[in-house]
């Protein structure tokens, strides 16, 4: 399992467009992949849970990744969260 903390740069958070980016990315990968808010953790391949966290800016998550690819996976999501989703 691999876990990592980052925190949100864009200002509104992960709303519908990011939310989509990031759960695209996540899909590329086969590992089982959360995202964890406040003790609470969704699938992070779907977009309604990644959503009901209502994740703002400046707000810090964690991405947990378990299967063969889980440390890429996990990488490759911190590093677009840390990119503000190009926005």
């Amino acid at each position: 399992m691999t876990v990592k903390e980052v925190t949100v740069q864009n200002q509104v958070g992960l709303h519908a467009r990011p939310a989509t980016y990031f759960i695209q990315k996540a899909n590329e990968f086969k590992s089982s992949i959360w995202v964890e808010k406040d003790e609470r953790k969704v699938n992070a391949k779907s977009l309604l849970g990644v959503l009901s966290l209502g994740i703002m800016g400046d707000t810090s998550i964690r991405i947990i990744a378990s299967g063969s690819d889980e440390e890429q996976a996990v990488d490759e999501l911190v590093k677009l969260v840390e990119t503000g989703f190009a926005e």
